[in-house]
């Protein structure tokens, strides 16, 4: 009962469909005071959000000088082009089907949301891309230079975000959500395109399953192994995936799971399983891609152009190995660029973040489950130098 308490997915639930029943039935004046603190709860969000970069990236970075190696290089690379080639693959499909939903921005009859009663700005304390280079450049000096007491404070730093995260940032979310959606039903515009959303997550399903299948043909190839000699046993892993939304909590079972695998060496498990875990976010990322076109095409009315699609992806290939294996981890870590890139409001923000979380489980299972192609790649590239 408590962890259904607990649940993020059901308060988003409750959440947007708070929202909405407030929405249709509350007069102009409450609506005033929702928008204006749907601002406030914005720009809390917004402010910690370079904090979350410098604290989940340059940590990520200094934990990496422990294990430089070949092994580990081939590894982040595989992470890195895994989460990239999926949301490439996300961003073509959502070009070609996307326009066929017949998505249309509604622009007429729609009442407009009164002004804010007061506003309460709070600026960041530097921005998206300057907080994004911080993280780079201290993570990659700290790595050059051994300084323990600094990568020490770090580590510090990034559990200090993401206290802030856990205690702060998340439970203000279904009541961000809960705003947001007030003031789109007020408007007019959530009940014509609520529809659509059904229809997204289930194209995103399919998704998943393609590029799973991709990856473990390639694995199969690479460690000359049946494939289905890996997959067969990640059943408990992307069931486990499904319930916590955590890669993180699911790495206890992925472990057992790719250790019932004949065809991988057991060092190697131990090894890539853990980092694919905080690096490996294929799933998530590919759905992150498709939903945050959607939602431009919903509220903008168009879709990124090309070449800002690819910045987005490239740049969200780097986030995705950052950020933490924790529930909405990788939307959270790339809130800046969502904004910065794509140009999204708080509206916006709110909207990709509620349809991402009415999902993540199916996209963290995604992920743990494709951590086991990436160990078979590894493990074929590998496993007789471990032998030698």
């Amino acid at each position: 009962m408590a962890k259904i308490k607990d649940s993020l997915i059901l308060k988003l639930v409750l959440g947007v469909i708070l929202g909405i029943i407030v929405g249709l039935t509350a007069g102009v004046k409450v609506i005033g005071l929702i928008n204006t603190f749907k601002f406030i709860l914005g720009q809390v969000i917004f402010f910690s959000v370079p904090l979350v970069i410098l604290g989940f990236i340059a940590p990520a970075i200094t934990k990496m000088k422990s294990n430089a190696s070949r092994m580990l290089l081939t590894m982040l690379g595989l992470s890195y082009t895994s989460s990239v080639c999926a949301a490439i693959m996300s961003a073509v499909a959502g070009f070609i089907i996307i326009p066929k939903l017949h998505i249309v921005t509604a622009v007429e009859g729609l009442k407009e949301i009164p002004k804010l009663v007061f506003r309460v700005e709070i600026p960041p304390v530097m921005s998206v891309m300057t907080s994004l280079v911080l993280a780079i450049l201290l993570g990659l000096a700290v790595v050059w230079t051994k300084s323990e007491r600094f990568e020490e404070l770090l580590d510090e730093f990034g559990r200090i975000v993401l206290s802030i995260v856990n205690k702060i940032i998340i439970p203000i979310l279904p009541v961000f959500i809960a705003c947001t959606f007030a003031t789109l039903a007020y408007e007019g515009s959530i009940t014509k395109q609520f529809p659509i959303f059904i229809k997204v997550i289930f194209i995103v399903l399919i998704g998943h399953f393609i590029w799973l299948t991709v990856l473990y043909t390639i694995g199969g190839i690479v460690n000359k192994c049946n494939p289905f000699d890996v997959l067969r046993y990640y059943g408990p892993s992307y069931l486990t995936a499904v319930g916590t939304m955590s890669s993180a909590a699911t790495l206890p079972v992925s472990l057992e799971c790719a250790s019932k695998s004949r065809v991988l060496k057991k060092e190697i498990i131990k090894f890539a399983v853990p980092l694919g875990a905080t690096t490996h976010l294929c799933g998530s990322v590919l759905t992150e891609v498709f939903f945050v076109m959607t939602v431009s095409k919903v509220l903008y009315g168009t879709l990124p152009t090309f070449g800002t699609m690819m910045l987005f992806v490239v740049l969200l290939g780097v986030f995705a190995i950052g950020a933490p294996g924790v529930p909405g981890g990788t939307v959270m870590a790339s809130l800046g660029i969502i904004v910065s890139v794509l140009g999204f409001d708080d509206t916006g923000v709110a909207l990709m973040l509620t349809i991402f979380a009415l999902q993540d489980s199916f996209g963290t299972a995604c992920n743990v489950t494709g951590d086991g192609a990436l160990t078979m790649i590894l493990n074929g590239l590998y496993a007789h130098k471990i032998k030698e």
